[in-house]
């Protein structure tokens, strides 16, 4: 238990000192350099519309997946039902 509570707080003071050289990276200013009001607003649009896009075309893949598993569902049913005695 020892080991775990000194392994655990050597981790998080690591990144505790280590989370301020990450970010002085640049100056601050991500990939794209600095960004206006114009960025942020198309980046929110996208996320507007990505998001519910993705949900969608998750819930027709769902959907579909389903519905052919009822329909294999039911071709073995109906050929085990078919053969139903003995002699």
């Amino acid at each position: 238990m020892r080991r775990l509570a000194l392994t655990l707080s050597s981790a998080l003071g690591l990144l505790l000192v280590s989370a301020p050289i990450a970010s002085a990276h640049d100056g601050g200013q991500g990939l794209l350099g600095e960004v206006d009001d114009l960025d942020v607003t198309i980046a929110g649009f996208i996320l507007i519309v990505v998001f519910p896009l993705f949900v969608l075309l998750a819930s027709l893949l769902y959907h579909h997946l389903e519905h052919r598993k009822d329909e294999r569902k039911a071709a073995t049913k109906s050929l085990a039902t078919k053969w139903h005695g003995g002699w």
